[in-house]
């Protein structure tokens, strides 16, 4: 009986104090885990977890274990706001997310004032690290960058193409077209068409159309796989002929599914093939045995997590988020399963860099993406 009573004092007197030595140390993983871009939300997640348990078998982080916690923001800027509260009021304090520029956006006000901590794999639009907020990071680079690859690109290849310009309207697709074409136009290039769609759409007939009619021989698509299929798809149907070139919104495997063989010949900017770092050997390796292509942003979301927990440890406190996030960019470069990752003042990468894929097929067959 007094043993019983001694130890309900101890852990009493443990759980008043804090107990700093059995607390987890609470990571978000926040995107699109259901709907039409749940792809890159698997990503992401599977990228977290295998961090996560990676990090728990070699000892944690200042002896205390991560803990992924979830939130799906299907994509949507209203649900990704949502998460954010509620990651804060679960105590999150570091956050691997989100996917869509135009949510991570939004969100990162709500984690800014929370004192929540920021690395997104995938949002490129060059605004969230623009806006002099503390705790926005990314690991992936950004879309004034890949845009001009693109356009610099599109200059050298198909300087006599017609080209049609066209964007889904959100931050990351007409971003990533508006400095494409800047880029076009400062070359002396004009496109023939600037067009808008609505992400979600499933007929581009009428775009189609018009396309054809202005004799357009190259399409330059801002905005995500899922449209982008369909385009492609209706495209050849149609007998419109003109390849498409787009960003890193392409890199799904969902891509070739969505578009069937009419995705041959597409292009895309992506960086250097993560799957083929030599410091990523051992970590894709887990990923396959364990049944996961970590294509696209896995590692990304990987990497992230392997910062964010080598900050804190050299920090020496998970408490304060704001100083992790002065760590980060302080007490680089950070060893990561791609490599050393260093950070400028904003919170981007200093070593980015994009490179051309066209998508042709495999040896199996099936069409998927190369790097040229």
């Amino acid at each position: 009986m007094k043993k019983i009573l001694l130890s309900s004092v101890v852990l009493t007197a443990l759980a008043m104090s804090g107990a700093p030595a059995f607390a987890d140390i609470l990571i978000g993983v926040a995107g699109p885990i259901t709907g039409p871009n749940a792809a890159f939300g698997a990503q992401f997640t599977k990228g977290a977890e295998q961090a996560v348990a990676n990090i728990n078998a070699a000892g944690g982080v200042l002896g205390q274990p991560l803990k992924i916690v979830v939130g799906d923001d299907v994509s949507d800027p209203k649900q990704g706001i949502s998460v954010a509260n509620k990651f804060v009021a679960d105590g999150v304090h570091f956050v691997v997310g989100h996917f869509n520029s135009g949510v991570s956006l939004p969100a990162s006000e709500v984690y800014a004032e929370n004192g929540v901590l920021q690395m997104t794999p995938a949002s490129t639009n060059p605004l969230f690290t623009e806006r002099s907020l503390w705790n926005t990071f990314r690991t992936c680079g950004r879309d004034d960058q890949q845009g001009k690859v693109a356009g610099d690109y599109i200059a050298a290849q198909f300087k006599d193409a017609k080209i049609a310009i066209v964007h889904d309207k959100t931050p990351y697709g007409q971003g990533l077209v508006d400095v494409a074409k800047k880029t076009l136009n400062d070359a002396g290039i004009t496109e023939v068409m600037y067009e808008g769609i609505t992400s979600g759409e499933k007929d581009f007939s009428a775009l189609i159309t018009k396309m054809k009619n202005a004799g357009v021989t190259l399409i330059y698509f801002g905005g995500l796989h899922t449209e982008a299929g369909l385009i492609m798809r209706q495209s050849v149907d149609q007998g419109l002929k003109a390849p498409v070139f787009s960003g890193d919104g392409m890199i799904s495997s969902e891509l070739a599914q969505i578009a069937g063989d009419a995705v041959i010949g597409t292009l895309n900017t992506f960086a250097p093939d993560p799957r083929r770092n030599p410091a990523a050997e051992k970590v894709v390796e887990a990923f396959r045995t364990a049944g996961f292509e970590p294509e696209a942003y896995t590692l990304y979301s990987y990497i992230a997590v392997q910062i964010v927990a080598a900050a804190i440890e050299k920090t020496g406190s998970a408490d304060d988020a704001q100083k992790v996030a002065e760590t980060i960019k302080s007490g680089g470069p950070w060893k990561t399963a791609l490599g050393d990752i260093s950070y400028d003042s904003k919170g981007d990468i200093t070593r980015p860099d994009y490179v051309i894929y066209e998508w042709r097929r495999g040896d199996d067959g099936k069409p998927t993406y190369f790097q040229k």
